[in-house]
């Protein structure tokens, strides 16, 4: 373990790396903008898995290098870069957010339901939006992670998250 600090505060503390390495800079010139609307029918709460179709997008792209962003359209459902190992990260991470906003913590909202303030409540914990390298035509996600759409209502919904490239691509 590197040194310790010690911040102003005099409790919060600081390490430094016992090890760093950064990989060779790989620098390129943006031509392309590629843009796709994906439109998601949910079966009601829960995580679904987008890391795929994202892989399609990119691959039908010609993407080599830059940015993916996704961008949900909605505010009861959003998105997050989660473990795909497991399914219990995703059962525990479902119980973590109804804990931080139940159903019946007395919502003034509820002309939607009584799942819907929760769900606007949910999706400004978490994302609506997410932004992944790409490089050498690769999204950067670590090995256990996966990209998801979590709705957050009950019942069954159409979503729709938008997705787009900017960076290098193979012209056609």
């Amino acid at each position: 373990m590197g040194p310790r600090f010690r911040g102003d505060d005099g409790e919060t503390e600081f390490m430094t790396p016992v090890s760093l390495s950064r990989s060779r800079l790989s620098v390129s010139n943006a031509n392309v903008i590629a843009s796709s609307m994906l439109t998601i029918q949910t079966s009601g709460r829960g995580f679904f898995d987008l890391t795929a179709e994202v892989a399609k997008f990119v691959k039908e792209a010609h993407a080599i290098e830059g940015q993916v962003t996704l961008f949900i359209r909605h505010t009861s459902a959003s998105l997050t870069i989660q473990e795909n190992a497991d399914p219990t990260v995703l059962a525990d991470l479902t119980a973590a957010l109804d804990r931080l906003a139940p159903e019946n913590a007395g919502w003034s909202h509820d002309t939607e339901g009584a799942d819907d303030m929760p769900a606007h409540v949910k999706t400004m914990l978490t994302a609506t939006s997410l932004q992944i390298p790409l490089i050498q035509s690769k999204l950067m996600l670590g090995t256990w992670q996966a990209i998801y759409l979590i709705e957050h209502r009950r019942r069954a919904h159409v979503r729709e998250v938008v997705v787009q490239f900017v960076g290098t691509a193979a012209l056609q």
